[in-house]
C-alpha cells in the first residue's frame, strides 16, 4: 500500500513539476514575442491606414510613408484638437471605451452602430500636401451578422468626398457579409459624398444604388445575401459621420476651428 501511495505521489508531484515548467516557458514566450507582437500590429496598422487613404506603395520602408501622417488627438464632444491625451494613449478605443472615465454609455436610440459604449476621444490621422491638409482619415467600428466590423474611412480635404473605405478585423460570413473585402465592392466607395444639406446622406441600400438622380452620389449598393451586415455597415457611417462621431470635428476643420 505504501508503495502504491509512494507511486502517486511520485506521478503527482511529476505532474506539477511538468505544469509549473510548462507554465514558465509560456510565460517567457509571451514576454519574449509581445514586443514582436506590437510590432506587427503597429506594421499592419500603418498599412491599412496608408491603404484605404490611397497612399501606399508597397517597397517604400513604412516609416518612410507614415511621416506624410500626423496623428491627432480629438474631443468628440467638441469636434477640437486636444493634448489632455496623447495619440499613444487613444490608439485602442476599445480599451478607452471600457473605462468609464474615458467613455460614455450610448442609449439604444443613440447606438447606431451597436458598440455600447463610444470613447471620449478619437485618434485621426491627417495628410498634408504642399503645406494643406489632403485627406484625412477616420477610425470607424460597427457592429454586422457576427461581429464587430473594424475599419478606416478616408475623405479628401473638403472633408465630404470619400477616398476609400475598407476594414482590417471582423468575423462576418465568407461570401456573404465578408464581401466588404471584395475589391469591387470597395471600389463603389471614391467619389462618393457623405453629406448633403448637413445631414449624413451616405447609404449602403438595400439592393442596387441609384446611378443617376441626386440619390447617385450617396449610395452604395448593398451586399448580396447580407442584409444584416449591409445594415450594420450603414448604422456605422450613420454613428460615425453623425453628431456622435466625427460630424463636430468635421465641421471645425472645414471651418478652421479646429
Amino acid at each position: 500500500m505504501s508503495e502504491k501511495k509512494e507511486t502517486v505521489g511520485k506521478t503527482l508531484l511529476a505532474a506539477l513539476i511538468l505544469c509549473v515548467v510548462c507554465s514558465t516557458v509560456v510565460a517567457t514566450a509571451a514576454v519574449m514575442l509581445k514586443p514582436k507582437q506590437i510590432a506587427a500590429q503597429e506594421r499592419d496598422r500603418a498599412i491599412n491606414i496608408l491603404q484605404i487613404a490611397g497612399l501606399y506603395q508597397p517597397g517604400v520602408p513604412l516609416e518612410q510613408q507614415m511621416e506624410a501622417v500626423t496623428p491627432r488627438v480629438i474631443d468628440l464632444a467638441t469636434g477640437k484638437f486636444t493634448d489632455e491625451l496623447t495619440p499613444a494613449q487613444v490608439q485602442e478605443p476599445r480599451k478607452l471605451a471600457k473605462n468609464p472615465e474615458l467613455s460614455i454609455n450610448l442609449s439604444e436610440s443613440e447606438d447606431l452602430a451597436k458598440i455600447g459604449r463610444r470613447e471620449n476621444y478619437g485618434l485621426v490621422y491627417l495628410v498634408e500636401k504642399d503645406g494643406q491638409l489632403d485627406r484625412i482619415i477616420l477610425p470607424i467600428r460597427g457592429y454586422g451578422l457576427w461581429s464587430t466590423l473594424w475599419g478606416y474611412l478616408a475623405l479628401e480635404q473638403d472633408a465630404n468626398t470619400v477616398i476609400g473605405l475598407g476594414f482590417y478585423q471582423h468575423a462576418e460570413t465568407p461570401g456573404l457579409g465578408g464581401e466588404v473585402d471584395n475589391p469591387r465592392w470597395r471600389d463603389q466607395w471614391p467619389g462618393k459624398k457623405i453629406y448633403a444639406d448637413d445631414r449624413v446622406a451616405i447609404e449602403v441600400v438595400k439592393g442596387q444604388a441609384a446611378t443617376s438622380g441626386p440619390q447617385a452620389a450617396h449610395q452604395i449598393d448593398g451586399l448580396s445575401g447580407a442584409t444584416l451586415t449591409t445594415k450594420g455597415v450603414d448604422n456605422m457611417l450613420q454613428f460615425w459621420m453623425g453628431e456622435m462621431g466625427y460630424a463636430r470635428f468635421l465641421k471645425n476643420l472645414k471651418e478652421g476651428e479646429a
